[in-house]
């Protein structure tokens, strides 16, 4: 593991906590407002922050998630300036783990502007980027890419499924690191209803092949649901709800609302318990 994320979850372990992993799109709203976002999220208690990287072709992302990057993009926010904006995090916070999620042309584009992926991986960890979740690389078709990666001590994430067979398991189990991201649902990101019994079902089959932890998303908008799913995972992964948090809130406010809104679910992942605050009222909170 990148050494960021390993002393992260050691951390968590020893403490006897679930991780948290919010989820923001760069450059929604806006690229300085991301920076401020990240800094928000670290003091609500992220234990890694992952970073969507704008796409115009986002495949496994619902209507949410895509409404955020389109904003990004109209903005002329790619990886290039995602990366930008963990330069900027990186002044001002040198622990919070940060993870890059998103697709692989933005990658490749970078790859063949830096002369190829040895040129990416040093970019990539020269911004400050501890992990990679690079959606539509699955392991077979990006071993090159993660031997670049693991050269400069960044970890390859990657993806597990409700449909993942015994072989797809063993084969993410043997090139993951950092943590494997298991998608709790069928289908795209904000769809469905968290079944945390199918959830509980799957994680020890993967667990029979790795000691990588294991981060459960898709699904998670809500203290309940994030406590269900930390009895069973290692991490709870949430992005959908705080885009929708982001959208919601008052101008000029987007960072106090996601900071409270996250602040309540870390709160409630150390209870152990759900003491829910009402999405409508931390709105009102924070409404000028």
């Amino acid at each position: 593991m990148s050494g960021r994320i390993a002393a992260r979850f050691a951390r968590l372990k020893a403490e006897g906590r679930a991780g948290l992993i919010p989820y923001i799109a760069a450059g929604d709203p806006s690229a300085e407002e991301t920076v401020a976002l990240m800094h928000a999220l670290a003091r609500a208690g992220a234990d890694v922050i992952e970073l969507g990287v704008p796409f115009s072709d986002p495949s496994a992302d619902g209507p949410v998630i895509q409404r955020a990057t389109e904003r990004a993009i109209s903005r002329g926010v790619g990886l290039v300036a995602t990366l930008a904006c963990v330069r900027a995090f990186r002044r001002d916070d040198a622990d919070t783990p940060v993870v890059l999620m998103g697709y692989a042309n933005p990658f490749e584009l970078l790859a063949f502007r830096k002369g190829g992926l040895d040129g990416l991986a040093a970019e990539l960890r020269d911004a400050g980027i501890d992990g990679v979740l690079v959606v539509d690389y699955p392991p077979e078709e990006s071993e090159d890419f993660a031997v670049a990666l693991k050269a400069v001590g960044i970890d390859g994430i990657y993806l597990l499924a409700p449909t993942s067979s015994d072989e797809r398991i063993e084969a993410v189990a043997r090139a993951a690191s950092g943590y494997i991201y298991y998608v709790s649902l069928k289908g795209t990101t904000g769809s469905g209803a968290l079944d945390v019994a199918s959830v509980a079902d799957k994680l020890p089959l993967i667990r029979q092949h790795t000691t990588v932890p294991i981060g459960v998303g898709f699904g998670i908008r809500d203290a309940a649901s994030a406590v269900a799913v930390a009895a069973v995972a290692d991490a709870v992964v949430i992005g959908s709800r705080i885009i929708e948090a982001i959208e919601a809130a008052p101008a000029g406010q987007a960072v106090a609302v996601v900071e409270t809104f996250v602040r309540g679910i870390r709160q409630a992942l150390d209870r152990g318990d759900v003491r829910p605050v009402s999405d409508q009222r931390v709105i009102e909170e924070h409404h000028p």
